[in-house]
């Protein structure tokens, strides 16, 4: 029995309607993979921290329509450092995670958070606010079988007050409640190591033994900075940024990885790779399934 329970990609709405979803999801269905990552808050289903019923019930619908395992990607821009706006982020997680329960979902994705350079004055609070909300998240997510899916952020901005992946892997433990667990993203991880210098396997090896989720797309590690490309492409074509590229296109060392680290139970390896690499989809649903077929070897070998 291995702890990487399935494996799939990112689903989402691009205009807040269903059909976008449902195209999606019926693409990801003809190619054959498990899992799907729906980006819930891409929907307008919540509004101001309260489920709108008809648009819900037409979601869970769909959702129920395909035999997918489902896991949810909360708020993009998530951050419960802030003060002005946790509350408000509170009460829409919350709420996700009531949709994730109706869908059968058992991971909701939290990003980790930051402070702007101007909010020194937070900076004191921060890990506790965060910490804090978390708690409470993870309280209400219990009876529902939910857990948060704490994920390490890249800095994207000067000054940025950012943890760590090694940080963020502290916040969960500090926490210390069985529904919540760290979400590795391995680019990510990848761009904060080359920005302040760390040791980029180090840094997963931190994050690896409470890591219950998994996000994989590939990249060179290469921060984003001050360069602006006029087509998305031209990122990819100098190879820098969060670029989502399907596996192989960057520098990752994905089977030394998968080789080596140890993950929690119930793990899902959910590749952000979205419908814009649609023809490359496959291949990589063929990479990550090797890869869990490589991990599955060494923990049964180890085990005996």
């Amino acid at each position: 029995m291995t702890n990487l329970i399935g494996t799939g990609f990112n689903a989402g709405s691009n205009d807040g309607e269903l059909a976008t979803l449902e195209s999606d999801l019926r693409a990801l269905a003809e190619i054959g993979c498990d899992t799907v990552e729906i980006a819930a808050t891409s929907l307008d289903m919540i509004a101001g921290g309260r489920i709108i019923e008809e648009r819900a019930d037409r979601f869970v619908a769909l959702a129920k329509e395909f035999d997918f395992r489902y896991t949810v990607h909360g708020l993009v821009s998530s951050n419960f450092m802030d003060p002005v706006t946790c509350r408000y982020q509170i009460d829409a997680a919350k709420a996700l995670a009531v949709l994730c329960d109706r869908i059968g979902a058992g991971i909701l994705v939290q990003h980790s958070g930051a402070l702007r350079a101007d909010q020194i004055a937070e900076r004191a609070d921060a890990d506790a606010r965060e910490r804090e909300a978390l708690f409470e998240l993870a309280e209400f997510c219990k009876p529902y079988g939910v857990r948060i899916a704490l994920e390490n952020i890249f800095s994207t901005e000067p000054g940025q007050y950012r943890q760590t992946p090694a940080e963020v892997a502290a916040t969960v433990k500090a926490v210390g409640h069985d529904n919540v667990v760290a979400l590795i993203d391995f680019s990510h991880a990848y761009l904060e190591s080359t920005y302040r210098g760390l040791d980029f396997r180090g840094q997963l090896r931190a994050m690896a033994p409470v890591a219950g989720h998994l996000h994989v797309h590939d990249s060179f590690g290469r921060p984003q900075g001050f360069y602006e490309a006029y087509f998305t492409q031209e990122n990819t074509a100098l190879g820098i940024g969060d670029l989502h590229m399907p596996l192989g296109w960057g520098d990752i060392e994905w089977e030394s990885i998968f080789s080596e680290l140890t993950f929690l139970p119930d793990t899902v390896l959910m590749m952000e790779i979205s419908r814009r690499y649609r023809a490359e989809q496959p291949a990589s649903l063929e990479t990550a399934r090797h890869l869990m077929s490589l991990y599955a070897a060494r923990t049964q070998l180890a085990a005996e």
